[in-house]
C-alpha cells in the first residue's frame, strides 16, 4: 500500500511535462539537478534558525532595544479570581458579572487582557530578527540572480526546461529560505499574535509548499525570482516596526511610505504582470499544461490574494500617515489603559492616561528623539 501511494505521488505526469521522466533529471556529465531528498536538510536547519534566533534576540536585539530606551513595561496584574479566570479562558475575554461590582469586573478583565498582550520588547526583538534575515536574504538573493540572463529576459526562465541544472548558490538560497519559513511556522504559536494570524499561517504554509514544489518540479529559476521579489519589501516593513517601537515616529512613517510603494510595485504590479505572466503563459509555448503547472500557479494565486488583502491594510495605514492620524500597526492590538485615577496612582507612576500606539505612549513632540 505504501509503495503504491509512493508511486502515485511521484508519478512523472504530476510533476513533469509529457514525455519526460525522472531519469531525464539524473545527475550526469558534471551537471547536478534538483532532487526531493535535497530538502531533508531544511528541517534541522529550521531548528538551527530557532537556536540562532534565541541568541540573536538575547545578545543583539535586547542590547539594541536598551540603546533605544525600549524596556519591559510593568503591568498591573489581575488579582486571582477562579470564576473570572475560568470564564476568561473558556468563554470569552469580555466582562462577566460575578459577585464584584461592574467596575471591578471590567478592571479585572482589562488587566487580564493586558497580561496576555506581548510586551514592546518582545515585538522589537521579533522585528529585529526578521529585519536581519530579510535584509541578508534579499542581498544574497540578488547576488544569486542578478547575473543570470533570465533576470532580464523572462522567456529564458523556461529555456531548456525542465532539463536545467542547479548551481550551489541556487541550492543554498532555496535551502535557507525554506528553512526560515519552516522556523516561522514552528514559532508562530509563541510569536506576537496579530489580527491577521490566520492569514499568516496560510501564507507560511503556501510559501513552504510553493518553494518545495518549485524545487521538486525544477521551477528553480522562477522560484529564485519570486523569493527575491518578496524579500525586497519585507525588511523595510520590519525596520519601520523597529523604529515605531522605539518611538521614532517620523522615521517610522517615512520608512513605511517607502515600504508601501515598494510593496505595491513588487506585489501588485511586477508579481502578477511579469512573474505570473511568465509562469502562466511561457511554459505553454513549450509543453501542454500538466498537473504541476496548474498546482504551481494555483499556489501563486493564493499568495496573490493575500498580497491584495495586505495591500488594503497597508494603504489604509498610509492614508492615516498622510492625513496625520494616529499611527499604529493595523494588525496589532492596543494595550488598554486603566480608567481609574486611583489605579494609575497605584501603578507608581502617577502619570495621566495618554494615547497609545502599538502598546506604548506616543512621545511628546517636544521631547521626541532625533530622527
Amino acid at each position: 500500500m505504501l509503495q503504491t501511494l509512493y508511486d502515485y505521488f511521484w508519478w512523472e505526469r504530476l510533476w513533469l511535462p509529457v514525455n519526460l521522466t525522472w531519469a531525464d533529471l539524473e545527475d550526469r556529465d558534471g551537471r547536478v539537478y534538483a532532487k526531493a531528498s535535497d530538502l531533508y536538510i531544511t528541517l534541522p536547519l529550521a531548528l538551527l534558525f530557532l537556536i540562532v534566533r534565541y541568541f540573536f534576540e538575547l545578545y543583539v536585539a535586547t542590547p539594541l532595544a536598551a540603546l533605544l530606551n525600549i524596556k519591559e513595561k510593568t503591568r498591573l496584574r489581575a488579582p486571582p479570581n477562579a470564576t473570572l479566570e475560568h470564564f476568561y479562558l473558556t468563554s470569552g475575554k469580555q466582562p462577566k458579572q460575578s459577585g464584584l461590582s461592574g467596575r471591578q469586573v471590567e478592571r479585572w478583565f482589562r488587566r487580564r487582557r493586558n497580561q496576555d498582550r506581548p510586551s514592546l520588547l518582545k515585538k522589537f526583538r521579533e522585528a529585529s530578527w526578521r529585519f536581519t534575515f530579510y535584509l541578508i536574504a534579499f542581498i544574497a538573493g540578488m547576488a544569486v540572480i542578478v547575473d543570470k540572463p533570465w533576470f532580464y529576459d523572462m522567456k529564458k526562465v523556461w529555456e531548456g526546461y525542465p532539463i536545467q541544472s542547479t548551481i550551489p548558490s541556487q541550492y543554498w538560497y532555496y535551502m535557507i529560505e525554506l528553512s526560515f519559513y519552516w522556523s516561522l511556522l514552528f514559532s508562530i504559536a509563541s510569536d506576537v499574535k496579530r489580527k491577521d494570524f490566520k492569514e499568516q499561517i496560510i501564507h507560511h504554509v503556501a510559501t513552504i509548499i510553493l518553494i518545495s514544489f518549485s524545487w521538486f518540479a525544477n521551477y528553480i529559476r522562477a522560484g529564485t525570482l519570486i523569493m527575491a521579489l518578496h524579500d525586497s519589501s519585507d525588511y523595510l516593513l520590519e525596520s519601520a516596526k523597529m523604529f515605531n517601537y522605539a518611538g521614532w515616529k517620523n522615521t517610522c512613517n517615512n520608512i513605511f511610505i517607502v515600504f508601501a510603494i515598494v510593496f505595491i510595485i513588487t506585489r501588485l504590479v511586477i508579481l502578477p504582470f511579469w512573474i505570473l505572466h511568465c509562469t502562466l503563459v511561457y511554459p505553454l509555448e513549450l509543453y501542454p499544461a500538466f498537473f504541476g503547472y496548474y498546482f504551481f500557479n494555483s499556489m501563486m494565486g493564493v499568495l496573490q490574494l493575500l498580497h491584495i488583502f495586505w495591500a488594503y491594510l497597508i494603504l489604509r495605514m498610509a492614508h492615516k500617515f498622510i492625513t496625520g492620524k494616529l499611527v499604529e500597526d493595523e494588525r496589532s492590538d492596543r494595550e488598554e489603559t486603566e480608567s481609574s485615577e486611583g489605579e494609575e496612582a497605584a501603578a507608581g507612576g502617577g502619570a495621566k492616561s495618554r494615547p497609545l500606539a502599538n502598546g506604548h505612549p506616543i512621545l511628546n513632540n517636544n521631547h521626541r528623539k532625533n530622527d
